[in-house]
């Protein structure tokens, strides 16, 4: 009996959990037959589907609803939930650990394999600014969006109670860095949902609140074209948020923002979502790398000059053959993460079986883009949308691309009850520490103080 082909999937984002999908319907003879298997690798057990993380921050979606879980979706693979550490393939061996090896205290292990496909993603880009490691906050996981929302009611609560002026402006800046996609949508709809928010204080004003986008070119969304670009600084300045281009961020130590045009903003609350990079684990591989850290690939989604290696998504630099200029790669965005997958697929499934390759070729659609409930911009195919036509074509865009039937009615439903019904104003801020009130209770009670032989218990020495 032959050996079955292994297939490694490093990663359980877009990438990873759509090329395994897929495997799973080319090769369903193979897995039926047991002549090939595939391992997905991903320290997560759920896919996140990111576009989504605005809208689950502002409370329009439950948090359970932009994950999808990937033991449900990947029935036929198997799931190892760890962390690829390393990739040797030249001798075919990924390291990595697992939930298991660190309680075995065993060290990492090795995994071999046949077929690689490297779709770790990416991180944040985070620049060696004074202060932001130990103050700000990052948007690319659904527990850094809900963590966010907690943060923004909870800084609204200090305002609240507060005495002290200082602690309440600062408690009531929000500071976002980045001009993006990720940071435009989240403070777009955070706005939203803290001015929806402040009815319920009787003593904070939506006025109060003060929102400031800082993003180091001149222009925001670059993504939906210049003129959208500049409605959207509109629409966003028309609600009083403050829009500085051309500037950086230099430092946040002290809880104070200090920008480049020499303001200095003192502020609780500074979200970091000024680019992405490839993960770490790219660096720590044989594979070809180019300047920016992205692996070498092909037209046909195989790793450049290496044989039985895959990979697409963020972390592939993949040429771009519909433009007319050499050298151009394609924009690492979900809209051809989730494309290049198909092609991955069907290519992996036709050289195990000796049939020729093609090649991933996809001309740029467009994009858009929320600028919070019933507002957006768009430019797709050519065609410039704004307000609520954009808005609404945002959410049938992401609604027809969110993976599985079951996301996709839930996701609906909520959307369909939340303008029914009034938001959700609660901040579950003790989620992210939930044994904290049972140590507190389990903790010995303190021990009584020492009196001297004199002192009865509602005296007090002299």
């Amino acid at each position: 009996m032959t050996e079955p082909v292994r297939i490694l999937v490093v990663g359980g984002g877009y990438v990873g959990m759509y090329t395994a999908l897929r495997l799973q319907r080319q090769l369903k003879t193979e897995l039926r037959s047991r002549a090939a298997e595939i391992t997905v690798v991903t320290p997560d057990p759920y896919m996140t589907y990111q576009p989504f993380l605005p809208e689950a921050a502002a409370g329009s979606i439950s948090p359970r609803h932009v994950v999808v879980p990937l033991r449900r979706v990947l029935d036929r693979c198997r799931i190892v939930i760890g962390e690829v550490h390393s990739i040797d393939h030249a001798k075919r061996t990924a390291t990595l650990s697992t939930l298991a090896t660190e309680e075995e205290g065993a060290g990492h292990v090795r995994l071999g394999y046949d077929e690689l496909v490297i779709a770790p993603g990416s991180v944040s880009r985070a620049l060696p600014v004074p202060g932001l490691a130990d103050h700000g906050i990052g948007f690319k996981t659904v527990e850094e969006a809900i963590g966010l929302r907690n943060h923004v009611i909870e800084q609204m609560d200090i305002a609240s109670s507060t005495r002290d002026p200082a602690i309440r402006d600062a408690a009531l800046t929000f500071v976002f860095v980045g001009g993006g996609y990720a940071g435009v949508e989240a403070l777009a709809e955070l706005e939203d949902m803290a001015r929806y928010t402040a009815r319920y204080y009787h003593n904070i004003k939506p006025e109060d609140l003060r929102w400031i986008l800082v993003e180091a070119t001149d222009r925001i969304l670059p993504e939906v074209g210049e003129e959208m670009g500049r409605y959207a600084i509109r629409e966003l300045r028309a609600r009083n948020i403050d829009v500085r281009l051309g500037t950086r961020l230099e430092s946040c130590e002290n809880r104070v923002a200090v920008l480049s045009d020499g303001s200095r903003l003192p502020t609780r609350t500074v979200v970091w979502t000024a680019g992405v990079k490839p993960a770490p684990l790219v660096a720590a591989t044989d594979l070809p790398r180019n300047e920016r850290g992205r692996i070498v690939c092909t037209p046909y989604l195989t790793v450049d000059g290496v044989e039985h290696a895959w990979a697409a998504g963020d972390a592939a630099a993949v040429p771009d053959v519909t433009a007319g200029e050499p050298g151009k790669e394609y924009a690492p965005n979900a809209q051809h993460a989730v494309r290049q997958t198909k092609v991955l697929a069907e290519n992996i499934a036709a050289s195990l079986r000796g049939q020729p390759l093609k090649e991933y070729a996809h001309a740029y659609a467009g994009s858009v883009a929320s600028l919070g409930l019933h507002k957006g911009v768009a430019h797709v195919y050519g065609r410039k949308l704004k307000g609520y036509p954009a808005w609404f074509m945002h959410r049938a865009y992401h609604l027809s691309r969110v993976p599985t039937f079951n996301r996709k009615a839930r996701v609906l439903a909520e959307w369909t009850l939340s303008g029914l019904f009034k938001r959700e104003i609660v901040s579950l801020g003790s989620l992210e520490h939930p044994r904290a009130e049972f140590e507190l209770a389990a903790a010995p009670p303190p021990a009584p103080k020492d009196r001297s032989p004199g002192d009865s218990p509602g005296e007090s020495s002299a």
